[in-house]
């Protein structure tokens, strides 16, 4: 309690009169005073445990100067030394690297979905690997080798291959439902190469040439109907050290006397061949078979 006197004077006089005296009460006093000592014990053990909360996390998630534990912040990016990372939303990064000792594998118990975006969000082109598929849409698909030598491309128009060569292991072969187009078309070594058609034709083209070479065996053309060699310009060779047309068919005439067993190739005007036997002179016309 503190008091306070107020002196007044009068005029004329200069001897000082005192005032009445008045008591301020300055302070908390009551149960205002326990509340407030209350609240303030209160904010100490907040503060208290905030403060352990913080320690406690620290040490669990192993947060130190370079990162938190095994992962590590760099100026140039996020490095994990060992370890596995377990990743809960979606990860947007520019660049994914793995260790140099090991691979980097990416495990999802669903599928892994890699997407690219534009500028305004769009998706651009997405992968997806999924337990029985995998799916990829893009523009334009491209696979290069270890030096940028390109291997593989393809688009809505056309697909490329880059190397020199393209195996096909399957025991059934390889199947296409168009055209196809190759400089060179050969079978490995001691298999034979078949070209099938089960319920169309077969039809090679080539604006310089065809040429179908066996170096250690035959060329075989079997067809249900007919087979057809056809020269627009140029000639139609058979060379070769034997030319045999086991199944040619034989006129019904004959030459007396003939007991050799020769025949003539006869000709027809529409390009049939025939057999006849063969006498002194050309018995074709004797016994045409057209």
């Amino acid at each position: 309690m503190v008091r306070e006197q107020y002196v007044t004077t009068t005029q004329g006089s200069s001897s000082p009169r005192p005032a009445a005296d008045h008591v301020y009460k300055i302070g908390i006093y009551g149960w205002r005073k326990r509340c407030l000592y209350l609240f303030v014990l209160l904010l100490i053990v907040i503060l208290v445990v905030n403060f352990a909360l913080t320690i406690w996390i620290l040490r669990v998630m192993w947060f130190n100067a370079e990162g938190m534990g095994l992962l590590q912040v760099h100026s140039d990016g996020v490095k994990l030394e060992e370890g596995e990372s377990e990743f809960l939303f979606p990860v947007y990064a520019q660049e994914i690297h793995s260790r140099e000792d090991s691979s980097l594998v990416v495990h999802s118990s669903v599928n892994v979905s890699l997407n690219a975006r534009d500028e305004n969000g769009n998706v651009t082109a997405r992968t997806s690997v999924g337990p029985k598929e995998a799916q990829g849409h893009t523009q334009n698909l491209l696979i290069n080798s270890h030096n940028d030598n390109m291997l593989f491309s393809a688009d809505g128009e056309q697909t490329v291959i880059g190397p020199d060569k393209l195996r096909v292991t399957g025991p059934e072969g390889a199947l296409f439902q168009h055209s196809v187009e190759v400089p060179l078309l050969k079978s490995e070594l001691l298999k034979d190469l078949r070209l099938e058609c089960p319920t169309r034709s077969v039809t090679i083209d080539a604006p310089k040439g065809v040429h179908l070479k066996a170096l250690a065996g035959n060329i075989e053309a079997a067809s249900n109907m007919d087979v057809i060699l056809k020269s627009t310009l140029g000639l139609l060779v058979l060379d070769a050290e034997t030319v045999r047309m086991p199944s040619l068919p034989l006129s019904k005439g004959g030459v007396s006397g003939n007991t050799q067993g020769l025949y003539e190739v006869c000709v027809c005007p529409s390009g049939k061949l025939f057999l006849s036997k063969a006498g002194r002179t050309s018995t074709c016309s004797e016994n045409q078979n057209c």
